[in-house]
């Protein structure tokens, strides 16, 4: 069995770690604000039945992605939505094939919850493509979940809905679940496809309103799966939330009422930080990574030095970070986010800059 894990290394730096004047770690949109949502105080009223869900947030969850409110399990976050759903698909000892690199959390969860975990690689070198091959290679006969993450973490490389399939027959075919984590899918805002929730029952996905749409403080997460498996992950989220916080279940109803205007907000700063962001990697061929079309994040690599280095540099002389590749496995790389205020995102790539001509003083080969 893997070794049980009692904490998560990346989140303890993302909080103690990651913060800085020009932050390139934050991987979410910026805030969007309470008072640009047609709010009153009677929608803050602190009191309301909440029972296996408030009503109308799994109505509204339900309507979005066109599935039954039986299907949706509502959580705080996506971490929870992810936690409690690795919870119901295995038991402790049973094999778990997660991708490689990946977000730390999704491999942590599933050594804490027990998983004997395996891996099946997303390559670098191949724009760190979904392969349903490979992961033919790797599932067994003993597999009992497969975890992906689409819009991938940390790279944003999109997976269509038919590669996807082609995973679920791969589960259908030993008996496993796939549970796709479609938080930065939100971002793809009019060019989202439709969830993989819809792709077969042996699918399981879940989400948030944090990445894409800047809603972070409202916790708004989900998980949709088929009714008697989100049913086992209400009862056992009564071990965790019990009932979650209702001012923030009211007002993620109005979020959903008025999504379109969140998304266009933050649709229109990720053309521009994004356009950005491929400006910058055109002008350092010595960051080789995909150029993402959608999402809010990229993971280069570093060909030459030592992404620690680089990341004290940046952050001590240029008070900027990004998140070393090492949370991710992947040590050389580095992934950079562009999900805040457009000035800032400028600003953090220019001091990137700086810190990458600093480094090459260091290495004459360059």
């Amino acid at each position: 069995m893997s070794q049980r894990v009692m904490s998560s290394d990346y989140m303890a730096w993302s909080k103690l770690h990651s913060g800085s004047k020009y932050n390139l770690a934050a991987s979410g949109v910026r805030w969007y604000a309470l008072k640009d949502l047609p709010v009153t105080l009677a929608d803050l009223e602190i009191n309301g039945p909440s029972t296996y869900g408030f009503a109308p947030l799994q109505e509204a969850i339900a309507n979005r992605f066109g599935v039954t409110t039986d299907m949706v399990v509502a959580a705080a976050g996506t971490s929870m939505a992810n936690h409690l759903a690795m919870a119901v698909a295995f038991e402790p000892g049973e094999e778990v094939l997660i991708e490689h690199p990946t977000y730390e959390l999704l491999v942590s969860t599933a050594q804490y919850l027990g998983a004997q975990v395996t891996r099946f690689s997303r390559p670098a070198e191949d724009g760190f493509r979904l392969d349903p091959n490979t992961i033919a290679r790797a599932i067994t006969p003993a597999t009992r979940l497969i975890v992906l993450a689409n819009l991938h973490n940390p790279s944003s490389a999109f997976v269509d809905n038919a590669t996807l399939a082609q995973v679920g027959e791969l589960a259908r075919g030993v008996g496993a679940r796939v549970l796709v984590d479609e938080v930065y899918l939100e971002a793809m805002f009019d060019h989202r496809p439709p969830s993989a929730i819809h792709l077969g029952k042996e699918f399981i996905v879940t989400s948030s309103l944090t990445k894409a749409y800047g809603l972070n403080g409202l916790r708004c997460g989900w998980a949709l799966a088929e009714p008697q498996l989100a049913q086992k992950m209400w009862r056992l989220h009564d071990l965790f939330g019990v009932i979650p916080a209702h001012p923030a279940e009211r007002l993620s109803v109005i979020a959903f009422q008025h999504l379109e205007q969140v998304a266009a907000s933050a649709r229109t700063l990720l053309q521009s930080n994004l356009a950005l962001l491929h400006r910058f990697l055109d002008s350092h061929p010595e960051l080789p990574a995909s150029k993402p079309e959608f999402g809010t994040i990229a993971f280069p690599k570093l060909l030459r030095g030592n992404v620690d280095t680089l990341c004290a540099l940046l952050r001590e002389k240029y008070e900027t970070t990004v998140v070393p590749g090492k949370f991710f496995e992947m040590p050389q790389h580095f992934r950079i986010a562009v999900g805040g205020e457009t000035t800032v995102v400028q600003e953090g790539l220019e001091r990137l800059g700086r810190a990458l001509a600093d480094l090459k003083l260091f290495h004459t080969d360059w």
